[in-house]
């Protein structure tokens, strides 16, 4: 008699019944913002390739200091994202003076990495660089760690380049 009054009791199904219905909620909700999170850094670390390359080719000369205000704004783009995973390279392309059609590095200059090697050969898009012109290329790279997840995964890394052509004149000169 008892096994059947077990069998027919409903009082707690629908709590079990939430319980599992909530526990898979509660990851889509969380994997929800996680995701609108990533897709918001995506798009900060285009904007910080497009700006760095932006701001280098406006100046016909860049210096040291001002490559380094450069890295102070990509920073300042990042937020409210931490800038301790951010790495730039600026590099400065030319046509290589000894081979048509070919591309070298005039000079380079990183943040929190290594740079290309200047005279090093580059490829370019087809059409980028004019003749007898040169092109700024940024290259940014961001390790991203999701914030809900940080002890469950390490994260991955977003990558984004972009290319401006100096607006006042042929070459941008770097003078460190």
């Amino acid at each position: 008699m008892r096994t059947w009054k077990l069998l027919r009791a409903k009082d707690g199904t629908v709590a079990i019944e939430f319980a599992f219905i909530a526990s898979v909620l509660i990851v889509l909700l969380l994997g929800s913002v996680e995701l609108c999170y990533a897709l918001i850094c995506r798009e900060k670390v285009s904007t910080v390739a497009a700006s760095a390359s932006d701001l280098v080719a406006q100046d016909a000369t860049i210096t040291g200091a001002q490559m380094t205000d450069v890295f102070t704004a990509v920073n300042t783009i990042l937020y409210p994202y931490p800038s301790s995973g951010t790495s730039v390279v600026i590099t400065s392309i030319k046509q290589d003076p000894n081979h048509a059609g070919q591309y070298v590095v005039d000079w380079s200059v990183p943040y929190h990495t290594t740079g290309r090697t200047p005279g090093a050969s580059i490829t370019v898009p087809t059409g980028l660089v004019t003749s007898g012109g040169s092109v700024i290329l940024a290259e940014v790279s961001y390790s991203y760690v999701p914030p809900f997840t940080q002890g469950i995964t390490s994260g991955f890394t977003m990558t984004d380049s972009f290319y401006s052509r100096p607006r006042k004149s042929t070459f941008v000169v770097y003078n460190p």
